[in-house]
């Protein structure tokens, strides 16, 4: 009742007549009521949506193939999102409170100016793992095309192209797919991951079921024990439990993008509690079926790709095309599009809708050429998500210090919409330098360790490995304490709002 009472007084509260028309349009206003349609099921179908996909099947196999045991694997999936659950519930109260999407709320610690930085920073990311995303689509097409299709001269590799023709096309193909339901926009989104998680949840079965009958049982996993010492695993460990969080801590900045659509705060806490319940259960059934694979045909099979190719049979292709064409979409479209999406919409409203910074992020995943950077390193994964870590880790130690421990939950929704110099987040120009040097402090400790990792530097101290393995965790932290400390050395922080906390009092 109570969550339903804040969001009806935030939508009276909204003046939009006052708002600067460079702030605001229809993809940027508080949502109505009426548009408040996500319930606690809709909510969690959307995290089944995004669960299930190619990456997460890899997560605890992986693991395991750096010497875990089989259920360390899964424990250490489950602990990292546990742990991420927080935030994500954090982050998740103003999108559902105020209606109000994430790049709105990043202007709250960063100013209507410089909430550009954390939301381009986010784009960057999401642009990225839509690029790759589609691409390990258009993968699955490719590899189940029957073979004589693939023996042809246009499934020859050209060097100026980086591929194939034949899998540039099928890359081309499943970017159009997902195309036309990102053009129709939210309701599309919600729509697709309210009906394709129950389908998700049946094909996973029947896969599980497949490999427990073939193997005659999860002996074969069972018996993977663990190959490492104490100290070997505490080792891996932490930069384990990092790059799990790290997988989904690009929506644990931007989910208030999905619960300003919730109907409260009950629904959008109870849909993402099954969050840790659905990446154990997943992980499980990536596990599995891995290690099934070594008893069924003799060689581990560990690309679910793959192994539906080596399944056979016509029915069976026809179904492993549309299963893994809907777990790569429903994953690719919330995770990856959204994100970009909302902040292009920020940096132009008179330029952006959501429809059209979708197209952008979308071109954009095709100009980074993700065939080429999916080849250019193994660890290119455990890189790519320890690396951005460090980027969005401060951006949310930030944003929930200035909402929680300096605004105490309570916000102007009006002065969010406004460039008036005197308005309670405009800072300095725009811009609030309290957040800006603490998003700095917060990146620069973990740089040695990623350009140790990317082969740039040979040897950096102990010290910046630690940090790096524990990079997430270490920015989020750093920059939100700093960023606490910095503001409150004005005082008390509801008679400065419209002060610079880094700037000099007048006297």
């Amino acid at each position: 009742m109570a969550s339903r009472q804040a969001k009806s007084s935030s939508q009276i509260e909204f003046n939009e007549f006052e708002a600067d028309a460079a702030l605001i349009n229809d993809d940027l206003k508080p949502t109505t009521p009426e548009q408040r349609t996500f319930s606690g099921w809709e909510m969690a179908s959307l995290w089944v949506g995004l669960v299930v996909g190619v990456p997460s099947y890899y997560l605890a196999g992986s693991l395991v193939d750096l010497g875990m045991a089989w259920w360390q694997g899964i424990a250490t999936v489950v602990a990292a999102n546990i742990i991420l659950l927080v935030p994500l519930i954090l982050t998740g109260h103003p999108g559902t409170r105020y209606g109000i999407s994430f790049p709105v709320l990043a202007r709250l610690a960063f100013g209507i100016r410089g909430a550009h930085i954390p939301t381009l920073l986010r784009a960057l990311v999401g642009c990225g793992w839509y690029g790759i995303e589609t691409w390990i689509g258009g993968e699955a097409i490719f590899i189940l095309l029957p073979s004589y299709i693939k023996e042809t001269s246009f499934a020859q590799s050209l060097p100026w192209l980086g591929t194939s023709p034949l899998e540039f096309a099928c890359f081309i193909a499943f970017w159009l797919a997902q195309l036309t339901i990102v053009w129709k926009g939210i309701d599309g989104i919600r729509e697709l991951e309210k009906y394709s998680a129950p389908i998700l949840i049946v094909l996973t079965s029947c896969l599980l079921a497949w490999a427990y009958v073939k193997a005659g049982g999860f002996g074969h996993m069972l018996s993977l024990s663990s190959r490492l010492s104490s100290s070997e695993f505490w080792s891996l460990f932490f930069p384990s439990l990092t790059a799990n969080i790290s997988f989904w801590a690009t929506l644990a900045l931007n989910i208030p993008d999905f619960t300003r659509y919730a109907k409260s705060q009950t629904d959008q806490i109870v849909g993402q509690a099954g969050l840790p319940i659905f990446m154990g259960a997943f992980t499980f059934v990536g596990l599995a079926v891995t290690s099934s694979t070594g008893v069924i045909f003799g060689r581990v099979i560990s690309s679910p790709i793959q192994l539906l190719g080596q399944i056979g049979g016509f029915t069976t292709m026809i179904l492993a095309i549309f299963g893994i064409s809907l777990a790569i979409i429903t994953t690719n479209i919330a995770a990856n599009v959204v994100a970009p999406a909302n902040a292009l919409v920020n940096l132009s409203p008179s330029k952006f809708n959501f429809k059209r910074g979708a197209l952008l992020t979308a071109l954009l995943g095709i100009v980074c050429q993700p065939w080429r950077l999916l080849h250019s390193s193994e660890s290119f994964v455990y890189t790519w998500l320890v690396g951005y870590s460090a980027l969005l880790g401060p951006i949310g130690g930030i944003i929930l210090a200035d909402y929680y421990l300096l605004r105490h939950t309570n916000i102007d929704v009006n002065a969010l919409y406004s460039m008036n110099p005197r308005g309670a987040y405009y800072y300095t120009g725009g811009y609030n330098l309290a957040a800006m040097v603490a998003l700095v402090i917060g990146i620069l400790p973990v740089i040695p360790g990623f350009l140790q990792k990317v082969g740039i530097l040979t040897s950096i101290p102990d010290s910046f490995v630690g940090i790096y393995n524990n990079a997430w965790f270490f920015s989020f932290f750093a920059a939100g304490i700093l960023y606490w400390i910095l503001s409150c050395l004005r005082g008390n922080q509801k008679n400065s709002q419209s002060i610079d906390p880094l700037l000099p009092t007048a006297i």
